[in-house]
């Protein structure tokens, strides 16, 4: 694991920041699809959870969640709005755009659905961050804000990197994994408000630069 700054740290993965998990203090956030397991197993080691987040209830983010509770024994906290989906996985593609890739992505990397134990809504705590209602990616999505030293865990509303060539930069979640486009740039104009100095994206390098993020994110109309 990498440490990107107090109490938060980045799970290695490969390719590196391709699909991110983060560790904030002892709750674990996101899980990528359902063949992460060995790599959050290697990467947690003897590190003991308190709870699992997911920012949003997509394939490749709750794949590994039932796996993560059960084998920890800790309670899953799901936005409102995704809660239902990630209890019950056939959801989450009913959900998106009827697109080829979503269809696969499904079949490939969703994980079985776990029991919601807590709710999150806007202006919730977990582990010193503020939960942020942040829709459009998905309904219930979520993002995780730290004002003290301003770090933002934000999700999918905005990637570092182009989901399907690779290639490192800001760009917004493709408009086929994405039911409501117009609803997550307004979230991603909201979160640009906050000049975070650390953004960590759900796809893409973590991100110190607050004026590129600012202006990005102000961009979307």
């Amino acid at each position: 694991m990498r440490k990107l700054a107090d109490g938060v740290w980045q799970l290695g993965g490969f390719p590196p920041n391709a699909i991110n998990i983060y560790l904030v203090e002892d709750v674990l956030v996101d899980a990528g699809s359902r063949h992460a397991r060995r790599r959050i197993l290697r990467e947690l080691g003897t590190t003991s959870l308190r709870a699992h987040v997911l920012t949003h209830a997509h394939p490749d983010h709750q794949g590994s969640s039932h796996f993560v509770c059960n084998h920890y024994g800790v309670p899953l906290w799901v936005g409102e709005g995704d809660h239902d989906a990630a209890e019950r996985p056939e959801l989450i593609v009913e959900r998106q755009p009827d697109h080829p890739l979503n269809r696969m992505s499904y079949r490939h990397w969703a994980g079985p659905g776990h029991k919601v134990d807590r709710v999150l809504r806007e202006g919730d705590e977990v582990a010193g961050f503020r939960v942020l209602h942040v829709p459009g990616h998905s309904a219930g999505h979520i993002a995780l804000w730290r004002e003290d030293d301003r770090v933002l865990i934000l999700g999918d509303v905005v990637n570092n990197i182009d989901t399907l060539t690779g290639i490192p930069g800001l760009h917004e979640p493709k408009a086929f994994f994405t039911p409501d486009p117009a609803a997550n740039r307004r979230s991603a104009r909201r979160l640009g408000e906050l000049e975070p100095r650390l953004v960590l994206f759900g796809h893409g390098a973590p991100l110190r630069d607050t004026a590129k993020f600012v202006a990005f994110c102000s961009s979307l109309a």
